[in-house]
């Protein structure tokens, strides 16, 4: 747990996320979690949460995010981002919204928005790009801070 205003608690998850330091974003998060990537089903609890998380840093997998905006008001943050999913050679960026509440310091909702079609771009994107990987740029660590 720490003191950090919500929006900065919420970068620093994400952004310990991104740098695959799984257990660092962790302790940003309360037991009593409650995710939600939106059309997906609802995880709830530490328990379920974490191995999400972990599988996401991986050495298959992999995250990445460049933060557009991100505004607070009181507990709630709201993040403007385009994140990137790895899976092997595959590297898809999209954008999302996402909806963070923190309670004593921890986050305790955590809900992303996402655009299908986007998305859907995204991955038709990553797919071109894997016979020349050069064309792919990655983000590297720009926006995140």
């Amino acid at each position: 747990m720490t003191s950090q205003m919500p929006a900065d608690l919420v970068r620093h998850f994400l952004t310990a996320l991104a740098d695959g330091d799984v257990d660092g974003a962790l302790v940003d998060v309360h037991d009593d979690i409650v995710y939600t990537n939106v059309s997906l089903p609802t995880v709830r609890g530490m328990r379920r949460f974490a191995p999400i998380m972990r599988k996401l840093n991986s050495p298959r997998m992999g995250f990445d995010v460049q933060f557009l905006s991100v505004a607070a008001d009181g507990a709630v943050v709201l993040t403007e981002r385009l994140d990137e999913l790895r899976i092997g050679p595959l590297r898809m960026r999209f954008w999302v919204c996402g909806r963070f509440e923190v309670r004593d310091g921890q986050i305790t909702v955590w809900r992303d928005y996402f655009d299908f079609v986007d998305f859907t771009r995204g991955l038709v994107r990553g797919v071109l790009t894997i016979p020349l990987p050069r064309l792919n740029r990655t983000f590297d660590g720009v926006g995140r801070r």
